[in-house]
Parts: C-alpha cells; structure tokens; sequence
C-alpha cells in the first residue's frame, strides 16, 4: 500500500529525514555499538515515523516521538525472550544524589572510543538510560516517559549504570596496565 501526500507533506518528511537522521543514527550507534544496527533502527524508526506521517507531522516534537520508536525497538529486541524486572525507588533526597554521582562518573571518562566499548557492555536499559539523559541531555521525566517507568527508576539506574561503567573501565585499564611476561 502505498501512501499518497501532497507536496507538502512529502516535503515537510523530507526536511524531518534531513533533522533527524543524525541524531537517531547517533543514539542508535551508542545503543547498539555496530553503526549496521545503527543505521537499522534508524531506518526502521523513520519507516514507522513515515506510516503516522499525517498524525506525527503536526506534533511539537516529533524528533523525540522518533528517538523514542527507536529505543522502544532496541529495549523491545533485547528484551525479547527475558523477564523484565522491577526496581525499587529509592527516597527522593537518594534520587537526586544518585543522579549527579551518575552525572560526575560520567564526565570523567576522557576517551570516546574507550566510552562506547565499555557501554556496550552494559544491559539495554541501562545504556538507554546513560544514552538519554547523558548524551540526549534529556530530563529525567522525559526519559521515565520513553521507558515507561518511574523518575527514581531512572535516577537509579543512571547512578547503577554510570558505576558498571566505571568498573568496567578500571578493569579494562588495569588488565592494559598489567606486565606481559616474554615467553621463554
């Protein structure tokens, strides 16, 4: 079946491929690790977005209406075949200190490359959550709306996430620091 749109319509599509596709292909990249899944989600995202076009069109943000097809279709992929599991909300005031702890593990790993190999090491929901509200900058309500959880959900996460990350990076460098010994 093929859809029929005016000119404008099309064009309006067009100038939206043209905004989005960057940013999705960038959140699909640290979602996934392997630019080929990247530039999969992203086209199967923008796919869906072009099925809705005459109902997503008049939205105010349908780029956050696309990133979030297209984490919905990575959490949906890993998930499949594994049990969800609930978390606990920590209190408020352990919400807030979880989120800048997160925040601070962050913004003190230096290398990139080094970043996206220890995040794809990390579970789904969890590099969702670093890949959005780090990386996105977007707010934890937002977030807590794409995922469909809670904002302590989300806090906490974040906070248990950026922790992983850092063990996964000291280990890295720890096992890069060790002596090779020669063989005899």
């Amino acid at each position: 079946m093929e859809r029929i749109w005016s000119t404008a319509a099309k064009r309006e599509f067009e100038r939206f491929v043209a905004e989005a596709s960057d940013p999705l292909l960038r959140t699909g990249f640290l979602m996934t690790g392997n630019g080929k899944d990247a530039e999969d989600l992203a086209q199967e995202t923008l796919l869906r977005v072009a099925r809705r076009w005459d109902r997503v069109r008049s939205m105010d943000h349908p780029v956050a209406y696309a990133r979030r097809i297209l984490i919905n279709l990575v959490l949906r992929d890993a998930d499949r075949g594994t049990r969800q599991r609930t978390e606990l909300q920590p209190h408020e005031r352990a919400v807030e200190v979880a989120d800048e702890s997160a925040a601070q593990a962050l913004r003190e790993i230096e290398d990139l490359a080094e970043f996206r190999w220890a995040l794809a090491r990390l579970p789904v929901r969890q590099r969702a959550v670093l890949v959005l509200r780090y990386w996105a900058d977007l707010p934890v309500a937002e977030v807590a709306d794409i995922l469909g959880c809670s904002e302590g959900t989300v806090t906490s996460t974040a906070s248990r996430a950026a922790g992983r990350l850092a063990e996964v990076l000291a280990h890295a460098k720890s096992l890069a620091a060790e002596p090779t010994t020669p063989h005899a």
